[in-house]
């Protein structure tokens, strides 16, 4: 019973120095780490650079896991390019037109949100009816910012671009006639300066089409003025039936109307 005691005695003591040698390496390691944090945070706010290019080589890290478990790049900023607005987020009034030329043109509410709020802040600086210049863009395009007609005319307001370079200076290039809201503000100074040139909105709007030396319009300004009075009453909360959205491939566009020659097309642009 000594021996099987003293076995028994000598286990215990083996078992409680390997845990209290455990709990020593444990308790110096966690020492070791907690040191190693704190060092680490001193450092890095010491070190603003050292911090930046953690953060980066960490981001960096983080895309490229994300990248292989999509199997596409991510790219987060790409939303900030979007021309798109939820039109919940509307006012009542733009909110309704918004819904209204999206069931007519096809198009989702959320870009034609984006215009929307565009041209009714674009036509309050310019003096101008925001249905108006959303009438212009459906008749134009329909809403399509890639239309380009047969002479040139591009965008959503089909503003002849090789004309109106100038315009586009302050915005990058030519090429910005493609940015759906650049070509709205450029379309819409044109049409600002078309309608201060001929005294009347009807005016303004022929020779926005240029039919400025033509004795009419083919039904041009009718069209627009048509689609203007329509949003109006939308933006008024009256009831409007929708109709199938017009042919762009046969609604006059800017510059587009057959002409007497060329030199008499483009003298309705000289000068604006």
């Amino acid at each position: 019973m000594t021996a099987l005691r003293s076995a028994a005695q000598g286990l215990r003591t083996f078992a409680s120095d390997i845990a209290e040698g455990f709990f020593e390496i444990t308790h110096n390691s966690f020492a070791l780490v907690g040191l190693a944090v704190v060092f680490a945070v001193v450092t890095l706010t010491a070190r603003p650079d050292l911090r930046q290019a953690g953060e980066e080589q960490l981001v960096s890290w983080l895309q490229a896991r994300k990248a292989a478990v999509l199997g596409m790049e991510p790219e987060l900023e790409a939303v900030d390019r979007a021309t798109a607005t939820n039109p919940k987020d509307l006012p009542r009034e733009q909110a309704a037109v918004a819904y209204w030329l999206s069931k007519k043109y096809r198009v989702a509410p959320e870009p034609l949100s984006a215009l929307v709020v565009e041209a009714y802040e674009v036509g309050q600086r310019a003096r101008l009816d925001p249905t108006l210049i959303l009438a212009i863009m459906a008749v134009e395009s329909s809403f399509n910012p890639f239309a380009q007609s047969a002479v040139g005319a591009q965008g959503l307001m089909q503003v002849m671009t090789h004309i109106h370079s100038d315009k586009y200076e302050n915005f990058g290039g030519k090429l910005a006639a493609f940015d759906p809201v650049t070509n709205l503000r450029v379309g819409v100074k044109v049409l600002q300066e078309c309608i201060a040139r001929a005294g009347s909105v009807e005016g303004g709007l022929k020779l926005y089409v240029g039919a400025g030396n033509n004795e009419g319009d083919g039904g041009y300004a009718g069209k627009v003025m048509g689609e203007h009075a329509r949003l109006a009453q939308v933006a008024k909360g009256r009831a409007v039936p929708t109709s199938p959205p017009a042919n762009a491939s046969i609604v006059p566009t800017v510059g587009s109307m057959k002409q007497p020659s060329g030199e008499e097309k483009v003298a309705a642009y000289v000068g604006l």
